[in-house]
């Protein structure tokens, strides 16, 4: 039974009136409680709970901030590309912790629990079996970029930051050929040449099922996330780690697997 549920945006917003916020739908207060719901907070959200839940649930937080979102959107409230500044700097978590037996999912947006609840039984996670304390994998992080920022076109900073996690998964400085790294830096170099928008390879492509395109795999660890996240801030010029991006998801993880340990 969950203890604090979140609540059904309403779908009648117009231009006129005040978008959806955060303390519409959740029993949340101060700074938070006035923010819009954006629409790249729900992908963090979705991510988030996708790596340590093996799924989003249903009418659960990362569901209700995607149909928030979503109206805010459609309503011109909020822009695509929309995150609230506390989101970006003190993150999105999921948490998984076992308490007297039970199994205690707890998720959050900065400091603030939007969600805390029971969850009877834990699904197999094939992936995740392998390692004891059933850890974020590098490339389960990178899978969840995928999701949270999947139409986004590769560039460069994209590039160094992916090349950065095969080489902390692997601990090979090399990139591999036909792995991930080459083929998102492959990707970075013809998307500056192409034109289009639909002739750009987006993240997607490159990070789908990177699981089993990394030849190795373990979980994310600070040290991990902190080479991710230098290797894409280098690469971009005003140095600073694109919100759902690859150095936002293996940060994630680490603070996920950090309050695992």
């Amino acid at each position: 039974m969950s203890q604090q549920q979140p609540r059904r945006p309403q779908a009648d917003q117009s231009p006129q009136q005040e978008p959806i916020k955060y303390g519409d739908v959740f029993d949340v207060s101060g700074k938070l409680a006035s923010k819009p719901v954006a629409p790249r907070d729900a992908a963090s959200m979705q991510a988030a709970e996708s790596m340590v839940l093996g799924e989003t649930q249903k009418g659960g937080p990362a569901a209700v901030m995607q149909s928030a979102a979503a109206v805010n959107q459609r309503a011109g409230l909020v822009g695509r590309e929309a995150v609230s500044d506390i989101s970006r700097e003190q993150g999105i978590t999921v948490a998984e912790t076992v308490i007297d037996g039970k199994h205690v999912i707890v998720e959050a947006i900065g400091d603030q629990i939007v969600c805390q609840y029971e969850q009877p039984e834990i699904p197999a996670r094939s992936t995740r079996a392998v390692f004891d304390c059933d850890s974020v994998t590098i490339g389960e992080a990178l899978e969840a970029t995928a999701l949270s920022l999947g139409d986004k076109p590769v560039d460069q900073s994209d590039a160094a930051a992916i090349h950065a996690a095969e080489v902390r998964a692997s601990g090979n400085n090399e990139i591999k050929p036909g792995g991930i790294g080459a083929a998102a830096q492959s990707a970075a170099a013809h998307n500056e040449r192409a034109t289009l928008l639909a002739d750009k390879t987006t993240i997607s492509e490159v990070l789908a099922d990177a699981t089993m395109k990394l030849p190795d795999d373990k979980p994310v660890r600070r040290e991990d996330a902190d080479r991710v996240i230098s290797a894409e801030r280098r690469n971009k010029t005003d140095m600073r780690n694109t919100p759902g991006g690859v150095a936002s998801s293996l940060a994630a993880a680490a603070r996920i697997n950090r309050n695992e340990i």
